[in-house]
């Protein structure tokens, strides 16, 4: 059933965002008066097909629905075929327009993607969208979090620049991490505002420290930053585990460790990880009106009467982590976290404006990025192919419309930025040629477009090749 999702959701994302981009280079081909002879969804064998009575334009529905293309006439191609343009035609052809409407209708594609994205982004912040509050849990010692001050438990309420200036309003924990993600770009400190139970205060936060291969993973939990202000219990128990020996069972609500606050998952498994073969101690609330069942099945003796607050030593047994090859300590529990939650919600203006502000800073983060691929200072890691982009493609459809149309807006930005990188066969070097015969006033020898055209494709297949590798990386986690 995953697979099907994945697979339904995967045609009808590729499917509309090719369909938006082709469609922006066929409109505006048709206002600067050209003669389209194909819109094709798809490549190779045609599944379905139909002529236009009134433009004469073949609409195409193709066997490989990978991409798509718009087909106009061009005297080169005939040319190539040694054949004539009929005479009535030639004020049609793509090549007798002038350089402004050549790049206006190759720049029609990406555009059409960058506008998808703002009505899709416009579509979820009006629509609403239940987020992570932007609370913060105890951070580990040592880390920026805990040298700016805080504690655990603060709301953050807006980020400033080192200033305390160009404040933007935080509305949710994913709010935060993409406006940090931003400011980490460009500056090494912000300013956090944040208000716990005594009153509104200000926390430098210092972004120095994260590197290029930080920013290209869990960026937040290297600053010490990790949501909290939520639950954290039990959800199961393995036999013969550190757990169970230690009388935790299914649906015990984890308070502390040690005597530090719980209420993050991934700030309690680091510190069981780094206290292998060590005893701990957990303060836990067992019963009250928590369902808690035992690891047999059986109902737990505080089930149903008043919560009672208990106190479990714990030594987490030592195991080799696959990945460091670092001994670590683990405990054999599942957690269940529940996390407070927010409804973010836009009016009508106020969601255009954000999703056009959204779509500017992800294109812009996607061009860094992949500057700093071009330099070695970002990972080639981060480049996907179909695979990865059908997987997200399933979960964001199981998550709900908000998180797939959100899905949709990423990958729509990011079919528009590849396609405006200057590399031929890309629309990017189409434009590259234009504007070279704007300002020499002449235009770009066919030789010259051949090589050049030979590289790009080399360029595109290297990138192609590296995006399936990472897929396939992925897959089978080597």
């Amino acid at each position: 059933m995953n697979l099907l999702t994945e697979l339904v959701a995967f045609v009808v994302a590729i499917g509309v965002l090719v369909v938006v981009h082709e469609y922006g280079h066929y409109s505006v081909a048709r206002l600067c008066g050209v003669k389209v002879l194909r819109f094709s969804i798809g490549f190779g064998k045609p599944l379905v097909q139909w002529v236009s009575k009134k433009s004469g334009t073949e609409w195409t529905i193709s066997a490989l629905p990978l991409g798509g293309y718009v087909k106009m006439l061009d005297e080169r191609e005939w040319q190539d075929k040694q054949e004539k343009i009929p005479e009535g035609d030639l004020p049609h052809a793509f090549n007798r327009q002038s350089v402004g409407k050549r790049i206006a209708i190759v720049a029609a594609g990406p555009v059409a993607n960058f506008i998808l994205a703002i009505v899709l982004f416009a579509a979820v912040f009006a629509g609403g969208v239940s987020e992570p509050s932007a609370i913060v849990a105890v951070p580990p010692a040592q880390t920026a979090a805990a040298q700016a001050g805080f504690q655990g438990g603060e709301t953050i309420l807006s980020v400033s620049d080192a200033n305390g200036s160009d404040t933007e309003p935080v509305r949710s924990w994913a709010d935060l991490r993409w406006k940090l993600l931003s400011a980490a770009f460009d500056q090494n400190r912000v300013v956090l505002s944040a208000r716990d139970g005594g009153g509104t205060y200000d926390f430098p936060l210092d972004l120095s420290r994260l590197t290029s291969k930080d920013l290209d993973g869990d960026f937040m939990s290297k600053l010490g930053l990790e949501s909290g202000g939520g639950k954290l219990t039990i959800a199961g128990v393995e036999a013969g585990s550190a757990a169970q020996q230690a009388g935790l069972e299914k649906g015990d609500r984890l308070v502390a460790i040690d005597g530090r606050p719980v209420d993050s998952a991934s700030t309690f498994i680091a510190y069981v990880k780094a206290h292998a073969g060590k005893p701990v101690h957990l303060e836990i609330v067992r019963g009250g009106n928590e369902q808690n069942t035992g690891q047999n099945g059986g109902q737990s003796a505080a089930q149903g009467g008043k919560a009672q607050t208990m106190t479990l030593t714990i030594t987490p047994a030592a195991q080799r982590d696959g990945e460091t090859g670092q001994e670590v300590g683990r405990i054999g529990a599942a957690l269940a976290a529940q996390a407070p939650m927010v409804d973010v919600r836009y009016g009508p203006i106020e969601s255009v404006r954000l999703g056009a502000f959204r779509t500017w800073d992800i294109a812009i983060y996607s061009l860094r990025m992949f500057g700093r691929m071009l330099t070695g200072e970002a990972s080639l890691k981060n480049l996907s192919g179909p695979v990865t982009i059908a997987d997200y493609a399933g979960k964001s459809a199981r998550l709900g419309p908000s998180a797939f149309l959100s899905f949709l807006a990423l990958v729509s930005i990011s079919l528009g930025v590849l396609n405006l990188l200057p590399i031929p066969v890309l629309d990017g070097g189409h434009l590259l040629y234009y504007a070279v015969e704007a300002v020499t006033g002449k235009a770009v020898s066919d030789r010259w477009q051949l090589v050049l055209q030979r590289a790009g494709l080399a360029c595109i297949v290297a990138l192609s090749a590296i995006a399936l590798f990472n897929d396939l990386a992925r897959l089978i986690h080597f």
